[in-house]
């Protein structure tokens, strides 16, 4: 499992530089909303968090289709496949999905304080939104693959992917969005909605995994 985490890491790094292009998308997004909001910080403080959110969910969705195609192309992905019992496989997607996200998606967590400072948003509200995203986006990660896992036969299936996980993930959107929130509005909660997210969070990557190996070895069938 390790060596397989490693070799996700390094091809999710080098191949097509997912997290080279999750920034660049994170940053087009957050410096376009100013511009459209116009120059009130007021108000682009109180959105700043929702706005880091919806950034980092649309940055996610970018590279969820590498997530098994890489595997598909090479045949590795129908020795896995096969060789393998349900549980393995839940468990090697498992891997595959924390490298995904290693490699993908930290990357944007740790630039949400530096593109915070363009929405004017509070050091308090900066670290609460960093603090939901490391938490919040790996459940994104989960529910990408089992998208990436129903369309992964497809030619073009990218778009597919989009569709199908977006409507899911709305959910985790909530509630980071609402624990951001609650750290620098004093009347709103901040760990209510910070627990609910670590709970959907933790349902997902058992959820995730064992929905994206049913629907690998369907697609192999």
């Amino acid at each position: 499992m390790l060596a397989l985490y490693l070799r996700d890491l390094s091809l999710s790094i080098r191949a097509g530089g997912g997290a080279l292009t999750g920034i660049i998308f994170f940053l087009a997004v957050v410096v376009a909303v100013p511009f459209g909001v116009g120059p009130d910080l007021n108000l682009l403080s109180r959105i700043g968090p929702a706005i880091l959110w919806i950034a980092a969910l649309l940055a996610c969705l970018l590279g969820l289709d590498r997530l098994f195609q890489a595997d598909r192309e090479d045949g590795s992905l129908d020795l896995l496949v096969l060789s393998a019992d349900r549980h393995f496989l839940a468990l090697t997607v498992l891997v595959k999905c924390l490298a995904h996200w290693t490699g993908s998606v930290l990357p944007l967590v740790i630039a949400a304080p530096l593109l915070g400072l363009f929405m004017n948003i509070a050091p308090v509200g900066i670290g609460a939104a960093m603090l939901t995203l490391a938490v919040g986006t790996p459940a994104i990660t989960f529910i990408g693959a089992v998208g990436a896992a129903v369309a992964v036969a497809l030619p073009r299936g990218g778009l597919l992917i989009s569709v199908l996980v977006l409507p899911l993930t709305i959910p985790v959107l909530i509630f980071g969005v609402s624990a951001s929130y609650g750290a620098v509005h004093d009347p709103d909660p901040f760990m209510q909605p910070f627990l609910i997210l670590a709970a959907l969070t933790l349902f997902l990557a058992v959820i995730g995994p064992v929905a994206a190996a049913l629907a690998l070895r369907h697609g192999a069938d």
